[in-house]
């Protein structure tokens, strides 16, 4: 049996397993949520059992997922254990028409925070994400609420996703200047299609111990297996209905990647999801991948990404396949690498 690994979040002192299970397929409200999956309570509890078993004890949510569903749904899967798993969930979309029913702000804040609660059964949260960046509201006035919640003990430690690199700078900055609570990882997509994160937001988690939360491995459900050249797409898969709100992946690029790892996969008896989950393990500043699933069997094979290694020549192969010139300024920075150094290694 795989042990499962365990990594310091960022710059605190929580350690959570290397993979965690990301529930946006609980539930299945609405057209974008169901392309995901619909997971009702009792196929929950089975898939949370199944995580449990293989020491993954970490679970990733948020308030807009199915509209409040999953973390329903997650509340009554762990609810007898809630001591042994740890909870992250998020919060700034939108749940409601109002004015005030989005956002980052202190009157949003507070009463997202006590509906997650409710909806999760749970008295604190582990891990406190802004689902994204709120430019309307100080970002004092974000952090001072976030602090508060933490003095509180509802909300354990603070966390952002999708910010630009100058939105999470900033707000270490503040978080610094008064001594409050600071965000202790990054919630970012990133994949082997889809390598932008390591242009600004690595090298900034790097200089600052902010621990990255890999959400989307798969590149929007790209990297399956299941999607190669000349072939039709999977008859279940979401990105008949949701690839426009994902990523974008030119063809010829992405059967590029899949070649490279369908290589890999052979020489490594792995699967082609699995060398994908892997490779991302082994980069900087990466101290958990959330795995998804809409049963027991894709699973099963997600947690077949941990308990071995790929070789250095290996990586460097992936590596090679899925490069692309950066955009301005960072093409530019990297004729200047002596004194700006890439967190990591450049494809040959």
């Amino acid at each position: 049996m795989t042990i499962m690994e365990f990594r310091p979040l960022g710059y605190s002192g929580l350690k959570v397993p290397v993979l965690s299970f990301g529930t946006g397929t609980f539930g299945g409200r609405g057209e974008f949520f169901r392309a995901w999956g619909n997971s009702d309570v009792k196929e929950a509890t089975r898939l949370v059992d199944i995580c449990l078993d293989a020491g993954v004890n970490f679970f990733d949510t948020a308030d807009v997922y199915s509209q409040g569903a999953s973390e329903e749904i997650l509340g009554k899967a762990i609810a007898d254990r809630r001591s042994a798993v740890l909870i992250s969930t998020k919060t700034t979309f939108p749940m409601g028409d109002g004015p005030n029913d989005l956002g980052s702000s202190r009157h949003h804040l507070l009463q997202a925070c006590e509906a997650s609660l409710r909806r999760l059964n749970t008295d604190y949260i582990d891990v406190y994400h802004m689902h994204g960046f709120d430019a309307l509201t100080p970002v004092e006035e974000t952090l001072k609420t976030l602090d508060t919640l933490v003095q509180s003990g509802k909300v354990r430690y603070i966390a952002c996703s999708n910010f630009s690199g100058w939105h999470l700078m900033k707000s270490l900055a503040v978080s610094e200047r008064y001594g409050w609570a600071r965000y202790v990882a990054h919630q970012a997509y990133y994949s082997l299609v889809g390598r932008e994160y390591e242009w600004e937001l690595m090298p900034l988690a790097l200089d600052q111990k902010v621990g990255t939360i890999v959400w989307s491995p798969l590149g929007w459900g790209r990297l399956t297996g299941k999607i190669r050249r000349s072939q039709p797409l999977p008859k279940v898969s979401r990105l008949h209905t949701t690839a426009e709100q994902g990523p974008p992946v030119a063809d010829d690029y992405l059967y590029k990647v899949v070649e490279a790892l369908d290589e890999v996969a052979r020489e490594t008896g792995k699967t082609v999801p699995q060398v994908a989950l892997n490779w991302l393990l082994q980069r900087p500043t990466v101290a958990n991948v959330i795995i998804g699933a809409r049963n027991e069997e894709q699973l099963r094979q997600n947690l077949g990404a941990v308990g071995w290694k790929l070789s250095p020549e290996q990586i460097a192969r992936l590596d090679a396949a899925s490069e692309v010139t950066p955009v301005y300024p960072y093409w530019h920075q990297r004729q200047f690498a002596t004194r700006n150094p890439l967190p990591v290694p450049e494809a040959a």
